[in-house]
């Protein structure tokens, strides 16, 4: 073997051994909206590590650099966490800039976390045209117009995006949606429902029952009914059209047992689902999502889930009726297509 080529393979192989090496290149993670309690809880696992350290392997090599401070422009409760919460970050490295665009120059990745729904789309805009992944939290939009205004976005930019609740990562409930009692036949699930009178009741805060609801019932829901608990909470009845029924119950906070959780029955058995296991469970999924290009919840899942919550108001305006999901996604679109 010649010299000259001796050297050539030699290279190429130094190359092969260096690159298996090679650590993965840190990704820069961008937090939009300081005005929720989850840019605190979020920043903190990925820069200060998870609660047990053995866990650290799965968020390695994500850091949170840079944040937007704005979120909500007008709802009190938010707008007054901002000031603390911008201090908190900056206190873990954060770099807080002065727009999204200057975010998003700096970044690999993207956390919408304002937690005014209302707001997203406006501020996602400029993340999809910048081509960054991006995680949505909760909820996704304050109505069920600009959920499909997000959506259409966001696949004609050709961005990976997905929106959820933590809930919905719950080991018990991840479990019976892997089909521990086979398939569902029926499931409720309850989560507190506090209410902010600029979105639909439950997309504030009952959201987080609901995500558990359809993580385990899946999409397929075709009218709903909303009335209240004996106790006079918000109850959510919704008809799969196949003899399968999901219900939402809002609940106590102050419950026994604590205010998340449910039962569903499957054609196998019987499972708790419902249960909160903490943010870290759901920013697994975020970055797996960031490190795949893969959204682990599809946009047809998150669009049925908001009009099952807004069919819900719907109902209640009709004082109980039954609502067809197909009658609100109408309406909906009968409004984007119309620019209102």
């Amino acid at each position: 073997m010649s010299l000259p080529r001796l050297v050539r393979l030699f290279a190429c192989a130094f190359a092969l051994v260096a690159s298996l090496f090679a650590e993965e290149a840190p990704k820069k993670v961008g937090i939009i909206g300081l005005d929720t309690s989850h840019v605190v809880a979020f920043t903190t696992v990925f820069n200060k590590g998870p609660k047990n350290p053995a866990d650290a392997p799965k968020f390695a090599g994500f850091r949170v650099t840079h944040a937007y401070a704005q979120g909500s422009k007008d709802i009190p409760e938010s707008t007054s966490r901002v000031p603390e919460y911008t201090e908190k970050l900056k206190g873990m490295g954060v770099e807080v800039v002065g727009s999204i665009e200057q975010l998003c120059a700096q970044v690999d990745c993207v956390l919408l976390e304002s937690n005014d729904g209302r707001v997203h789309l406006e501020q996602l805009l400029p993340v999809l045209k910048a081509g960054k992944p991006v995680f949505i939290d909760k909820p996704i939009a304050g109505s069920l117009a600009d959920v499909i205004r997000i959506q259409e976005a966001a696949r004609k930019a050709g961005v990976t995006y997905f929106c959820s609740s933590s809930l919905r990562f719950a080991a018990g409930t991840q479990a019976v949606a892997r089909g521990s009692v086979g398939k569902v036949k029926s499931a409720y699930a309850t989560s507190p429902a506090s209410l902010e009178p600029h979105h639909p009741d439950l997309y504030w805060y009952g959201v987080h029952g609901c995500e558990s609801l359809y993580t385990v019932m899946g999409t397929g829901c075709v009218s709903v009914k909303r009335d209240k608990t004996p106790e006079g909470f918000i109850q959510v009845t919704g008809n799969w059209g196949d003899g399968r029924v999901g219900i939402f119950r809002e609940a106590d906070r102050k419950a026994k047992g604590g205010p998340y959780g449910g039962k569903a029955v499957g054609e196998k058995g019987e499972a708790p689902i419902g249960k909160f296991d903490g943010y870290e469970v759901l920013l697994e999924a975020v970055v797996k999502m960031f490190r795949t290009g893969k959204a682990p919840v599809s946009p047809e899942e998150t669009l049925e889930l908001y009009a099952f919550m807004e069919a819900a108001d719907e109902s209640k305006r009709q004082g109980g009726a039954e609502v067809k999901l197909a009658d609100v996604l109408a309406k909906a679109r009968a409004e984007v297509a119309a620019g209102k």
